[in-house]
């Protein structure tokens, strides 16, 4: 096993990535800081726009030639900024799709001079044409009602029909409130849900999920559940203490024997591979 594997280092990916080596991951998918002045402990989220999206391009320079070459990149974005990175990006990669995440937010007033917000846009692209893309392994069941109103004999055994649909570039996902039971200390965990739809269409078994912007960690314990390995970056402590407890949870709760005793490092502990 590498060591790089498995492995969630508390500190900035620009001072760690090269800890991990070129061509070496299956799946980015990354959350950054929206640039909405988010509290995660730290500065990381308090740039003026023109340095928020000079960072951006820095990052996304220094992680993407960990991609093998049939990797793939998702990234959440506000509407804010999206536009700007998917330009960047499709200076890059190739953009497959745009997703839009529907937060299934209830209606409570807002502002008065504009609509409510209730989604997060999310960025779907390839390193290649012969990407990685596992379709089989996401398909939506169709519900008992639907099946037999298909009973022409020309739907008879139709693989779309049995297994179900593509899912659609809408994800109507709820937000995780505060008395969700999947809910950490964190402001904008996502949902493991719409984590791990894109971690098994989008890596093999065994492969690598590389989160350069951890969090609560939802990335690493969904690419646990789901059987493939994870790496990635924190930089705020506490939030690498809880990745720590939520894997420890999430390895109790299903038979897995793989899990690293340590879930995080601190990068100065560390010397480069």
């Amino acid at each position: 096993m590498s060591e790089w594997r498995n492995r969630v280092f508390c500190g900035d990916v620009l001072d760690g990535v090269a800890r991990i080596p070129d061509a070496s991951v299956d799946l980015i998918l990354a959350d950054p800081p929206y640039g909405l002045g988010k509290d995660y402990g730290n500065d990381s989220d308090k740039r003026d726009t023109a340095d928020y999206l000079a960072w951006m391009t820095t990052w996304v320079d220094a992680v993407l030639p960990k991609l093998k070459p049939a990797g793939s990149l998702y990234i959440f974005l506000t509407w804010r900024s999206s536009p700007e990175i998917f330009v960047m990006l499709k200076q890059r990669l190739t953009m497959i799709n745009e997703i839009i995440w529907d937060r299934r937010v209830p209606s409570m007033g807002g502002g008065t001079r504009r609509y409510s917000s209730v989604h997060d846009t999310i960025g779907f692209f390839a390193a290649a044409k012969n990407y990685y893309f596992d379709l089989d392994a996401i398909r939506v069941p169709y519900d008992a009602v639907t099946k037999k109103a298909r009973s022409r004999s020309i739907f008879v055994g139709a693989k779309w029909l049995e297994f179900g649909y593509n899912p659609k570039d809408v994800w109507s996902v709820p937000r995780l409130h505060r008395e969700h039971r999947e809910r950490a200390d964190h402001p904008t965990q996502k949902p493991l849900e719409i984590v791990e739809r894109m971690i098994k269409a989008s890596c093999p078994v065994g492969g690598v999920v590389f989160d350069p912007f951890m969090g609560s960690g939802t990335s690493a314990v969904a690419a646990l559940r789901c059987g493939r390995d994870y790496v990635g970056f924190e930089l705020n402590a506490n939030y690498c203490d809880l990745i720590a407890q939520r894997l420890a949870q999430a390895a109790a709760s299903i038979a897995e024997t793989t899990v690293p005793a340590v879930a995080t490092i601190s990068l100065p502990d560390l010397t480069c591979p």
